[in-house]
């Protein structure tokens, strides 16, 4: 079959803050992607503002640089996809594997492959590609290349891995400083013999597959991802498989449910660094950019109008974790981040608070994330939102959150499934490296959450990585109690590992919540009185109403309390009226924290301005009377 040796397809996985991003915007600059008076951003595949924020990829995003060969030859553009690395959003990293030849792997030179590594590494070699082993990070001062290559070689005959797969080259790189080395440079350097990145290139050239393709072959393209453009309206991007592209064409449109209609193109585009430039034709293995189509879905393909031919959809793992998002139902509704609606009015016109105006938005979710599914609830201004974890959906919820939608958010569920008349739940496989003193702690902490301890292993350096397989519901409210028992140095991953028969019940939280009893403003004075009752959340002056959580009680049941309760003022002054005593600082909860903090029979409600833990039943009595039917049965 003929090939097309002008082009290299190659993805860059790697566990979450292995260097991904920084080594792309390496290769960009030194193949000469922009010009000498442009001023750069670090990681600048990182376009959204959550992912500048968190420091980590969450959507796949491509990128194709212009290398010239050094032997004077013809220049070579390699399409390079920059995938998440995190499992919560894997729906992106098979997207992006389908685009491609071949996989770059990225592994930190000291921590090693870590979980997500081992996903992102399974769905490659699941889907045949050859891998191009990057260790990266050469620097560090606790680097140790020898041991990292030996894990991996492990991970890759845990997987199955074939013989073939196995030959895989290795590279060693400082990403931040843009070198790379075909030759093991000494733990904890720079590798000396090179002062670029040239042997990574000709590494890529050499062992990632030209795209082949059959001359008499018709068009056949394949969706792989969803953008948008305000002149353009929606955009496709895909991967030619056979055949030419050009614009203005007219192709056939094969959708989802196998129906097929004619559509034409009206804009071509090819990516060029991080532009994409107006172009007439794409090729076998280009990936591009189409206009025209304004309900093209991801998973679809283009082909050819007398012979269309449509390729296989895009499948990817099931979800494990599901919350219910509805419409703000709180007294606070539409007012504003104080309460005080006279504050903000601009601002709250532009409030989308209505059911339909949540639901119009889920479904335009859907469009762009495959890994996401939406379901009706009993009730109209709720929805049970599915996701592959927690994070992802956390993420999905501040995104709306930044755009003015105002949220009522459910505890976060596991989605389980019957198997053989069992309910069985997912389960994951939790990667935890803590100093050695915090062994217990964690051991402690897992055996809570059902944990069952698969493998442990000391580096030597003080440091113990332990394996644990617990159910997924075990995990929801985890991180926090995590950093808190092993005093900030403990690092925790986990990936989806299959199912399980159901655990039974857990307790996770053993701490009840403070609910405010009352609606007002909190004072001070109150929260003098409260604060030996527990953790508060709130700041004096915050507005508050009845069956909101404003703290987290010491003991494990919940407590109504007045936080709004003022001072009584007299004429008379003594000594001892003045009372200075110092209001411990609130804890903040990010809306990631809120999530796991809630129980069964709390919510969170999201604003613009404001993350609001309550109870779902806000009334003090109906509460109490909700409760003691429980009991009672």
């Amino acid at each position: 079959m003929p090939t097309r040796h002008d082009i290299r397809n190659v993805a860059i996985v790697a566990h979450v803050d292995h260097g991904k991003t920084t080594i792309v915007d390496a290769m960009l600059k030194q193949a000469g992607a922009f010009a000498a008076h442009q001023q750069l951003d670090d990681r600048m595949m990182d376009s959204n503002d959550l992912e500048r924020e968190k420091g980590i990829t969450i959507l796949a995003k491509n990128t194709a640089v212009k290398y010239h060969p050094k032997d004077g030859g013809a220049p070579i553009t390699i399409n390079i996809i920059d995938t998440p690395g995190h499992a919560d959003f894997g729906g992106e990293v098979e997207r992006g594997l389908s685009m491609v030849d071949a996989v770059v792997l990225l592994v930190d030179a000291s921590e090693g492959p870590l979980p997500q590594t081992r996903f992102v590494l399974r769905k490659a070699l699941q889907q045949r590609l050859p891998v191009i082993l990057c260790i990266n990070k050469t620097d560090r001062p606790d680097s140790r290349i020898d041991e990292v290559v030996n894990e991996t070689y492990d991970l890759f005959l845990d997987l199955d891995a074939d013989e073939d797969q196995i030959e895989f080259p290795i590279v060693y790189a400082c990403g931040r400083d843009g070198i790379a080395s075909l030759t093991k440079p000494e733990n904890g350097t720079v590798p000396a013999d090179s002062d670029n990145l040239e042997p990574f290139f000709s590494t890529i050239l050499e062992h990632v597959p030209a795209p082949s393709y059959d001359e008499e072959a018709p068009l056949q393209a394949h969706v792989t991802n969803l953008d948008a453009d305000n002149f353009l309206g929606r955009i496709a991007l895909l991967r030619v498989e056979q055949g030419e592209l050009r614009k203005g064409q007219t192709v056939a449109w094969i959708k989802r449910d196998g129906t097929i209609s004619n559509v034409r193109i009206t804009e071509l585009m090819m990516t060029e660094a991080l532009t994409r430039k107006p172009a007439e034709v794409a090729g076998p293995g280009d990936i591009c950019a189409v206009a025209g189509i304004p309900d093209i879905m991801i998973g679809e393909t283009l082909a050819d109008p007398e012979n269309p031919i449509a390729l296989p959809l895009i499948t990817v793992d099931q979800p494990a974790i599901s919350m219910t998002i509805g419409t703000n139902t709180s007294p606070l509704v539409g007012r504003g981040g104080t309460g005080k609606g006279a504050d903000a009015k601009s601002a709250v016109k532009q409030r989308k608070v209505t059911a339909r105006q949540v639901k119009d938005r889920l479904d335009r979710e859907l469009i762009g994330n495959v890994s996401l599914r939406v379901l009706d609830t009993e009730r109209p201004d709720a929805w049970e939102v599915q996701g592959r974890g927690e994070l992802a959906l956390a993420i999905l919820v501040e995104q709306m959150r930044r755009e003015g939608f105002e949220l009522t958010i459910g505890k976060p569920q596991v989605v389980t499934k019957e198997v053989d008349g069992k309910t069985h739940e997912p389960v994951e496989r939790l990667t935890v490296d803590v100093p050695e003193e915090h062994m217990g702690a964690v051991t402690q902490l897992m055996g809570v959450r059902k944990g069952r301890m698969d493998n442990m292993s000391n580096h030597g350096s003080g440091w113990v990585r332990m394996e644990f397989v617990v159910p997924s519901r075990g995990l929801i409210g985890f991180r926090t109690e995590f950093l808190t028992n092993t005093r900030g140095t403990g690092i925790a991953h986990s990936i989806h590992e299959g199912h399980e028969p159901w655990f039974g019940t857990l307790t996770t939280r053993n701490n009840g919540s403070l609910v405010a009893d009352r609606a007002g403003a909190v004072t001070a004075f109150a929260m003098t009185n409260l604060q030996e009752r527990g953790v508060l959340f709130t700041d004096p002056g915050t507005e508050v109403y009845e069956g909101m959580i404003v703290g987290e009680n010491s003991r494990s049941d919940d407590m109504d309390v007045n936080i709004t309760k003022e001072k009584k003022l007299t004429n008379m002054r003594s000594a001892s009226a003045d009372s200075f005593e110092a209001i411990v600082p609130p804890r903040k909860l990010s809306l990631e924290q809120s999530l796991e903090f809630c129980r069964d029979d709390e919510c969170v409600e999201v604003t613009p301005e404001a993350v609001r833990i309550r109870k779902v039943i806000l009334d003090q009595n109906a509460r109490g009377r909700a409760s003691s039917r429980a009991k009672n049965g």
